[in-house]
């Protein structure tokens, strides 16, 4: 899969923007705070309809505006395929594929990338949730249906939260139960969804590990479920519903429900010991980068599309020069590589490719030579 052209309206820093992609590697260049991120943050988007820098999207559409557009033709397969989303400040969300009207949803199942950005080092060392949503993001890319079990979930969730917050300690058992249900039959597949992926996803990290950190160090990946008990057997909706009669009385005393996938953790070590709070820095920057390069090991096996289109945000300036030149070496053979850097000698010369510059929400042809000063944010080029 690959990107040919990505054409932005009011997004971001952007007035407008249209940039021109080949097959191989293409670099955005530019000083820090000028757009770069932007520009990629666009294609994942596309992806996962979020963004990987902020929660809504409200700071996506640029100051001013009411709405922002993203217009991108992608290549899949020998298929053609234009992706447009419309991004309301307000409301819902538009999508149109070959200018016919979709739900959002199935642009992510017409464009699949993989994005490593700084912001990567969380699910090595942040809270459970930055892991969580790792896993569902990608579970989501690789089976696009459990989009919507992943949905039903929260939907079921809330429900559920809402009425023990409202019952001030005094739950009515049948409505509960009616709630409990449907909590345990969607987390029940969810939970089996995300152990599977990481039974799969576990020895194509490891691999990744050794390549990018070239260390003989074992790392290894299990869930942590707050459904299972030691002594407990039996299916996971068994052990759902069994775990949610143990925390009963203490969810109507707290208003929440404290057990299921919403609350769960995985576990990330590097010789046995947990990467969060042992790992050094180089160890969880070569685990997050290998946790991105086992996606898009697992995702190019399990897509018709092929390769996903594999973006790196401003990751070279982080790693030092044996891991920059195995990093380049291992993902220079995918089919499109994208790359934002603020230095460009910091690019390795296995990903050598064409060259955008950016200057203060303007792309800039790739012949141009730095101005001394730049135009105003949004202006056209």
């Amino acid at each position: 899969m690959r990107i040919t052209s990505l054409k932005l309206t009011d997004w971001r820093n952007y007035g407008t923007a249209d940039v021109v992609f080949e097959p191989g590697a293409n670099v955005l260049a530019g000083s820090n705070g000028q757009g770069k991120t932007n520009l990629v943050e666009a294609i994942g988007f596309l992806t996962t309809l979020g963004s990987h820098r902020v929660a809504g999207d409200a700071a996506l559409v640029r100051a001013g505006a009411e709405s922002a557009v993203i217009r991108a033709t992608v290549v899949a397969a020998d298929r053609e395929v234009l992706a447009e989303v419309l991004i309301n400040r307000v409301g819902a969300n538009r999508a149109q594929l070959n200018r016919s009207a979709v739900r959002p949803r199935e642009i992510t199942r017409n464009v699949s990338s993989v994005l490593f950005a700084p912001e990567d080092l969380a699910i090595v060392r942040g809270e459970p949730s930055a892991r969580r949503r790792f896993v569902d993001e990608l579970l989501v890319q690789r089976i696009p249906r459990l989009a919507g079990v992943v949905g039903d979930y929260e939907k079921a969730l809330r429900q559920r939260n809402g009425l023990l917050r409202g019952s001030r300690g005094l739950v009515d058992p049948e409505s509960l139960a009616v709630w409990d249900e449907r909590l345990v039959a969607t987390g029940s597949e969810l939970l089996d969804a995300r152990t599977a992926l990481l039974t799969d996803l576990e020895p194509i990290v490891a691999e990744q590990y050794a390549v990018v950190a070239g260390a003989d160090q074992v790392v290894a990946i299990a869930t942590q479920r707050t459904i299972d008990e030691e002594t407990e057997e039996g299916e996971t909706a068994a052990r759902f519903t069994a775990a949610l009669a143990r925390v009963r009385r203490r969810e109507i005393e707290r208003g929440i429900t404290l057990v299921g996938p919403h609350r769960d953790d995985v576990l990330l070590t590097v010789n046995a010991l947990p990467a969060r709070g042992y790992a050094s820095h180089g160890e969880s920057w070569s685990l997050a980068l290998a946790l991105r390069l086992g996606s898009v090991e697992l995702l190019r096996h399990a897509l018709p599309t092929g390769d996903p289109i594999v973006i790196l945000d401003d990751v070279f300036a982080e790693l030092d020069e044996r891991r920059r030149l195995r990093l380049a070496d291992r993902v220079a053979r995918y089919e499109q590589v994208l790359v934002t850097a603020a230095v460009e000698a910091d690019i390795p010369p296995a990903l050598a490719g064409r060259v955008t510059r950016i200057r203060a929400g303007r792309v800039v042809d790739e012949h141009d030579q730095p101005e001394a000063s730049p135009g105003p944010a949004g202006s056209k080029p």
